[in-house]
């Protein structure tokens, strides 16, 4: 059978269960101030209405967000962080390979927990113009038909830091329109299956380590985006404050775009530049109207990222959350 038979098949069962979705406007005719919007009334014989993620894409508060090792398939996990640093986190990361399942059990526990799971979709495997050519349709409407039957809001990274040259989807072995062009089209896959519960979050990284490649094309545009993501670690031999490290980033992304932000990865290297730059993260979220949050990534990995020994960083972590009435909010 070929991948064509095989996604004509998988289309008409899609079809079958979410019939009314092929009645949904195009990504292209959605309107341009939210690229998800609301679903259309559902059908008597359909499934409940997608549920509605623009409160949580605009929200009143902001979000405290951490990315755990082991976590969230041991939630206890997640509440020791909570313990240590006196705030209970409204999002928690999980990481997918582009050819496993949805997470839906994963999905649930943060749900359940009143946080929202960022799932950051990692195509190691998979090339970016094949993603656009359609050769791998038959996993991505698998994959958007398990995120609309749990139907549970879930903010969805692809192919993060696009622009480095560190991931195989990296800027070294593809082009801009490749990036968005793959972009484009998995969310045309969702939108068919009409998997409108996803906040999309299109994450670069920093540009200080890449300054050469320019983000405005990779940007797939606002149709096609609800939050504009960052990812950037504050390290002993790179930047040590939020303006160095961030700022330039920003002044990019605000030429193109005026989505709000989320700084989807972060993390600080031990020594006195830890405290300084979890002090500063809470600071420009008080300043900053555009910044919705910050998710910390409590593990180790390029470096070492864990600030659960540091009494300084948690100090410092604990009286940040404290002193913003707005942070940790329970997304259900």
């Amino acid at each position: 059978m070929t991948s064509r038979q095989l996604f004509t098949i998988v289309t008409m069962f899609v079809l079958g269960v979410f019939g009314y979705a092929a009645l949904a406007p195009s990504p292209a005719s959605r309107p341009a101030r939210f690229a998800t919007g609301a679903s259309a009334s559902p059908s008597p014989t359909g499934p409940p209405p997608a549920y509605d993620v623009r409160p949580l894409a605009q929200p009143q508060g902001r979000y405290l967000g951490v990315a755990l090792s082991g976590a969230p398939q041991d939630m206890s996990r997640v509440d020791r962080f909570a313990d240590l640093v006196g705030s209970k986190p409204n999002i928690i990361t999980i990481y997918e390979s582009f050819d496993d399942e949805f997470a839906a059990a994963e999905v649930r526990r943060v749900h359940r927990y009143g946080a929202l799971p960022i799932v950051r979709w990692e195509p190691f495997k998979a090339k970016l113009k094949d993603i656009a050519a359609g050769r791998h349709d038959p996993y991505l409407v698998e994959f958007a038909v398990a995120v609309r039957r749990l139907n549970l809001p879930v903010a969805l990274t692809i192919a993060h830091e696009m622009n480095g040259h560190w991931y195989s989807w990296g800027a070294h072995n593809n082009t801009a329109k490749d990036f968005v062009a793959a972009w484009r089209h998995i969310h045309a896959v969702f939108a068919r299956a009409d998997a409108t519960n996803v906040i999309w979050t299109w994450t670069p990284n920093v540009i200080n380590p890449v300054p050469s490649v320019r983000l405005a094309p990779l940007y797939p545009g606002d149709a096609y985006v609800d939050w504009v993501g960052i990812d950037g670690y504050f390290t002993r031999r790179g930047e040590q404050t939020f303006d160095a490290l961030f700022a330039p980033t920003i002044t990019q992304l605000r030429k193109f775009t005026a989505r709000p932000l989320l700084i989807v990865e972060t993390g600080a290297e031990p020594g006195a530049m830890r405290r300084r730059a979890v002090e500063e993260l809470f600071t420009a979220m008080r300043k900053r109207p555009d910044l919705l949050g910050f998710v910390y990534f409590n593990q180790k990995g390029s470096g070492d990222w864990v600030i659960d020994s540091d009494r300084p960083a948690v100090a410092a972590y604990r009286a940040g959350a404290a002193a913003d009435r707005r942070l940790g909010f329970r997304v259900n």
